[in-house]
């Protein structure tokens, strides 16, 4: 009742003539009541001086360690359609073993000999390949052939024209020597005619010079038109000398032109060829896509497209599997503010679901059903969910976590910091503070580094 009033009901009223008064008041029972609350008080002042572990809880999955060993799905490189399947939900498989076969379902690829035809392009395109490097070697030889004829034939015209040029040479000389003897006559003439006037000569004579100058004066103009028949020769000698270069150098560059075009007609039948091979490749690297067959050892785990005859495209999701041998690990997710905390080979404790477990959170000693762990490797950029991605392995210092556990199970994980008084703990949560900074010990770094060497 709230004292609004100032009248007191007891002071007016004896509430000892009162049996339920009697019955109530004259019980001992509040002093055990106020030993143990002392007692309960005693023991919760020196609760709160016990050492507590700061922490970081977080809610994970259990995964593997390396992403080799991960769950995965096959899929077909080709789009088909299923035709016959060869194992089902559970089986284990090799690797290498055939898991279903699909047919093609696109027209160009509808040819059951295609890939034997593409070779038989191939071979034909080979040949003629072969016919022309045989084309161009013998135009080759063409070649080396007219430019022996052309060598033989400028050495014949050269020599040809060295005869002329000395026969225009002798001629001249020639016909200087006719000049000469030309003007010798002359003289004579003209001498024996003087001295005829002059009555010391006959006729007779004069006449015989004159004849002689005559004979001269023909053999000058015989000399003159020789000396101009080898210029003429020289000439033609030289003009000869040109057409013979023309010649063969138009007849070379003719076989030039088509040894040019069967190395053309070479270089593309080749690149066809090529092309061939290529396509002869690919077709039988198709063909061997008809089959789909498991790239790991694992278990089947589920068939993502079922029954026969059903079309897919390519790159679309088969079947699931799960690798046979596979390392575990945790992946669990922490807050942003809680990152600068965690440090690689970090301890943590991790309570797997569906394992029995009693966990006191900051005192993992004290905790029974928590395996341990340690960091391996932390996310350095925010995952969807807001929060930072932890992974964690075994601890191979601690007992070995349960064969049960399952990849994608549950877990709940507990990253140990430091130790401090539980009254700072309670003080801090009230307060929403962060965990104290924490950095792993160097001499502990050094330590276990210097064991490891």
């Amino acid at each position: 009742m709230l004292n609004i009033s100032h009248n007191k009901l007891n002071d007016k009223v004896d509430l000892s003539i009162y049996k339920s008064t009697k019955v109530i008041f004259n019980k001992a029972y509040y002093k055990q009541f106020n030993k143990i609350l002392i007692i309960v008080a005693v023991i919760g002042f020196i609760v709160l001086f016990l050492p507590w572990t700061q922490n970081i809880s977080g809610q994970g999955i259990v995964t593997t360690l390396k992403p080799n060993q991960r769950p995965q799905t096959i899929q077909s490189q080709i789009p088909g359609r299923i035709e016959e399947w060869y194992v089902q939900e559970g089986d284990y498989v090799n690797q290498g073993d055939t898991i279903l076969r699909i047919s093609e379902v696109k027209s160009e690829y509808f040819d059951e000999k295609l890939v034997e035809r593409t070779n038989q392009q191939i071979q034909a395109k080979s040949s003629s390949v072969n016919a022309y490097q045989e084309k161009v070697e013998a135009l080759n030889r063409q070649v080396s052939a007219i430019k022996s004829e052309q060598n033989l034939k400028l050495e014949q015209a050269k020599n040809k024209l060295l005869q002329a040029r000395l026969k225009v040479k002798s001629d001249s000389i020639d016909f200087e020597a006719s000049k000469t003897n030309m003007r010798i006559a002359e003289t004579q003439f003209n001498r024996t005619q003087t001295l005829q006037n002059e009555g010391l000569k006959a006729t007779k004579d004069v006449e015989e010079k004159r004849l002689k100058l005559q004979e001269t004066q023909a053999k000058l103009v015989s000399q003159e038109n020789k000396y101009l028949a080898s210029k003429n020769e020289l000439i033609n000698t030289q003009i000869e000398l040109s057409r013979i270069n023309a010649e063969y150098a138009d007849k070379i560059s003719k076989s030039q032109s088509d040894m040019f075009t069967a190395q053309s007609s070479q270089f593309d039948t080749e690149a066809q060829v090529n092309k061939l091979e290529n396509d002869y490749t690919n077709y039988k690297m198709r063909n061997s896509l008809l089959y789909v067959t498991a790239p790991i050892s694992g278990y089947i785990n589920k068939a993502l497209i079922g029954g026969i005859g059903i079309t897919f495209k390519e790159g679309q999701e088969l079947v699931g599997i799960m690798p046979a041998k596979y390392d575990l690990a945790v992946e669990t997710y922490i807050n942003p503010i809680d990152l600068p905390l965690m440090h690689v080979d970090e301890k943590v404790r991790v309570q797997f679901d569906g394992w029995p477990a009693i966990v006191f959170s900051g005192w993992p000693g004290a905790s029974y059903g928590t395996f341990g762990a340690k960091v391996i490797a932390i996310e350095n950029f925010i995952s969807p969910n807001g929060k930072y991605r932890i992974l964690l392995a075994p601890d191979d210092n601690d007992k070995s976590w349960p064969e049960g556990i399952r990849v994608g199970s549950g877990a709940k994980t507990i990253a140990l910091l430091e130790d401090v008084p539980i009254w700072f703990e309670l003080w801090r949560q009230i307060n929403s503070f962060p965990p104290n900074y924490y950095q792993p010990n160097k001499n502990e770094d050094s330590s276990n580094k210097d064991s490891k060497k």
